[in-house]
């Protein structure tokens, strides 16, 4: 035996961090021949063949004593070569293959360095599993950040989940444990077992892993995905080149799991829901479909916010190919993909990221800086390098392996202040004494500059819901640099305004002008999302005041002055429909409802309009963060509840007269200023007939006359439709 007893001590019980140094084929001290040692526990006899020299000695193991340890020493030769082992098994069985333990390691000591400084944008190509073919040999090669470890062994359906077969080495001053394990393809399914820092022996999944098995199993599964071939080129190179600030954003929220099932109990694919969910947002004029988390998560009922799996598309409706060939689908459709990204949180499962290697590695230790309370989860410490670039990196996996247009960031404000929902003495100021978190302020703008510099044409959305300056302005000018923020205070005020009864409208009316205030200092989206549909608020239509043909009629102005009012579109799923029901998602959209009188299928059909007129009208989205593409007519009139402005290009040109009647009395002969002379036609009118309305109106268009009116120089009288919005464009 050339082992020490230290040594052998060490590989018997699992604990030495680098058994490559003892494993495989090694030269002799003294240069005199080669040893080879193997770790078979079910080994009954092992013999070394030569691979491609068939001239190189093949001989025999002979186990270590009271151990699973194999060892073989030859004089014939004194350089490392190719070998493969010939293992006969106890139950009689024999199997041949490449030993793990001969090969280097995969990762460079690049690829460590820009690790460990947090700046190895790729690092998804280095760490996980990653299929690979080295010499001639296809397997798998592994790798996991765990500095604390004690021990990582790969174990899966390849090596019948036991942790003695292949223990991974420690990559010196990384923290990261590797090896290359010959003969392991797509579909093997594996884990680390981890003997973490206190001596604990664990199972966890891959943070890496591309693809897991559905839940509440957690097992990741070795995966190519890059082998899809994408037909989305126009796409992506118009992409590119476009402007989102000065384009059409309609944007449609969807529940993967809940817009349409197969039956009460089972979901569509995703490439079942490839061909419906297409040609629903095509014909309702949608310009983008935004998907809730579609990233692995065990608890379904937290609608993906609560991610253990950062780097796979849930396994729940198929497989990394099919949500590549939903988004490829959509794309070829000229329908762009956000989808929601969730880097404020992570849950408590000691599986996944919590505790990983038994210190708060991926989260903070102090639960005052780690913990939200809220939700229960586990906050990440932006300030450690390596965990700043497995954010930034995931960013930028979804956007490479996936074609996503746009991530949409939840909770950032969550992130951005130390003392967020928590009481004094919760929370631990930053060094300046200040609720500011500064780590997490520059990892923002970091992912922000690194996602628009390496895929130009994305776009990133904040969910911020407070006054936070310049969080769609760039890093440099002190920004967080988003592409868009939800607008958080409109869609609160806006709701509360229409939840009223008209009666009181009236001395609400700021509700609805108050945005305008501040609609220059971001670039806002106007969204109308998932979360005012949930935790018993109701319904958007079951918010409505009154009976059912005023809930409709409040519902359709509702998402006219949306649709109408400077800003980008978004509409969860259902609101299209007039779904009475608050979501559920565990159910499906109450489809059926289109059937069920007028109602219902003429707000679908005003929403298909809605967005006709909105993309064929630059008016309304070319300007939406100048100043020149929006001004008043009148904003005063809250006697009468109703509302006028003008939507125009930069330039001046294309306006559209919007007026909002926002009580059930029908104003007739009523004075609208507007800036040019001639005829005005109506191009919308949310109270006609097809839409479930009364038909009221000004007859298909109005005439105005050199009367000054509104600070105009011309006017017209027209009909204004009770609880409505109308719509009118110059005949020229």
């Amino acid at each position: 035996m050339v082992l020490t007893k230290e040594e052998l001590r060490s590989l018997a019980e699992l604990k030495h961090q680098s058994p490559h140094t003892l494993l495989g084929m090694h030269p002799l001290g003294d240069g005199s021949g080669l040893v080879v040692r193997a770790f078979l526990p079910d080994a009954a006899k092992v013999e070394i063949q030569p691979v491609h020299e068939k001239d190189k000695p093949k001989f025999e193991l002979q186990r270590i004593p009271q151990t699973d340890i194999f060892e073989g020493v030859t004089k014939k030769a004194n350089k490392v070569y190719a070998y493969d082992l010939v293992i006969k098994t106890h139950d009689g069985k024999t199997r041949r293959g490449r030993d793990a333990y001969s090969f280097l390691p995969t990762l460079g000591e690049s690829d460590l360095y820009l690790f460990g400084k947090g700046d190895e944008r790729k690092i998804y190509e280095k760490l996980g599993a990653q299929l690979r073919t080295i010499d001639g040999v296809h397997g798998t090669s592994f790798a996991v950040w765990a500095p604390n470890a004690q021990r990582i062994s790969v174990v899966g359906d390849f090596n019948n989940w036991d942790g003695r077969f292949h223990p991974m080495r420690l990559l010196d001053g990384s923290g990261v444990w590797e090896i290359f394990i010959p003969g392991v393809g797509e579909g093997a399914h594996y884990k680390f077992e981890i003997r973490d820092a206190f001596g604990n022996i664990k199972l966890n999944t891959d943070p890496f892993g591309f693809f897991f098995e559905v839940a509440p199993k957690n097992a990741a599964i070795v995966w190519n995905t890059q082998k899809v071939k994408w037909t989305d080129g126009a796409w992506m190179k118009k992409r590119r080149e476009r402007d989102a600030l000065r384009s059409p954003m309609s944007i449609y929220e969807v529940h993967l799991g809940s817009w349409q099932k197969k039956s009460a109990s089972e979901s569509w694919s995703y490439r079942e829901l490839a061909e419906p969910l297409v040609l629903y947002a095509k014909r309702m004029g949608f310009t983008h479909v935004e998907f809730l988390p579609a990233a692995e998560h065990a608890f379904y009922p937290s609608w993906g916010y609560q991610v253990t799996g950062f780097y796979a598309p849930t396994s729940r409706y198929g497989t990394p190919d099919d949500f590549q060939f939903l988004v490829n689908a959509l794309h070829e459709a000229g329908v762009g993909v956000i989808v929601d990204w969730v880097p404020a949180h992570f849950p408590r499962d000691t599986w996944a990221l919590a505790k990983f290697d038994g210190t708060a590695l991926f989260e903070h230790e102090d639960p005052r800086k780690g913990a939200h309370q809220d939700w229960g989860t586990l906050i990440f410490n932006f300030g450690r390098h390596e965990v700043s670039n497995f954010l930034v990196a995931n960013a930028l996996y979804w956007c490479d392996r996936f074609h996503i247009d746009g991530l949409r960031v939840d909770a950032v404000a969550s992130m951005l202040y130390l003392d967020y929902s928590r009481k004094e003495g919760e929370w631990i100021p930053n060094q300046y004494g200040g609720r500011e978190n500064l780590e997490a302020i520059d990892f923002l703008r970091k992912f922000n500059h690194i996602t628009h510099s390496e895929f130009p044409g994305i776009m990133t959305i904040a969910e911020e819901s407070t006054a936070w300056p310049q969080v769609t302005r760039p890093p440099y000018i002190g920004g967080l640099g988003f592409s868009f923020k939800w607008n958080m205070g409109w869609m609160h005020d806006t709701l509360n305004y229409f939840k009223l009864d008209p009666v009181y409208r009236k001395y609400h009316q700021n509700d609805l002008t108050f945005a305008m205030i501040y609609h220059h200092h971001e670039n806002f989206i106007l969204p109308l999302s998932h979360d005012e549909v949930v935790h018993g608020k109701g319904s958007l239509l079951g918010r409505m005041p009154g009976d059912d043909w005023q809930k409709f009629a409040n519902l359709r102005a509702l998402l006219a002055y949306q649709w109408m009012f400077p800003g980008k579109k978004l509409l969860f799923m259902g609101g299209e429909i007039g779904q009475r029901a608050e979501w559920n998602e565990n159910g499906q959209l109450d489809w059926w409802l289109l059937d069920a009188g007028p109602f219902h299928r003429g707000l679908q059909k005003f929403v298909e309009d809605l967005n006709k007129l909105y993309l064929a009208s630059p008016a309304l989205w070319q300007a939406d963060y100048d100043y020149a593409g929006f001004y008043w007519i009148d904003c005063v009139d809250s006697e009468n509840s109703t509302l006028s402005f003008v939507r125009q290009k930069s330039d001046g040109t294309n306006p559209l007269a919007i007026i909002l009647n926002l009580t059930p009395v029908p104003r007739t002969n009523y004075r609208l200023g507007l800036p040019r002379a001639g005829k005005w036609r109506e191009v919308l009118n949310s109270d006609a007939g097809i839409y479930g309305g009364g038909n009221m109106g000004s007859l298909g268009g109005i005439w105005s006359t050199p009367v000054k009116w509104h600070n105009q120089e011309n006017s017209a009288e027209l009909c204004l439709p009770p609880l409505s919005v109308s719509v009118f464009a110059p005949e020229d």
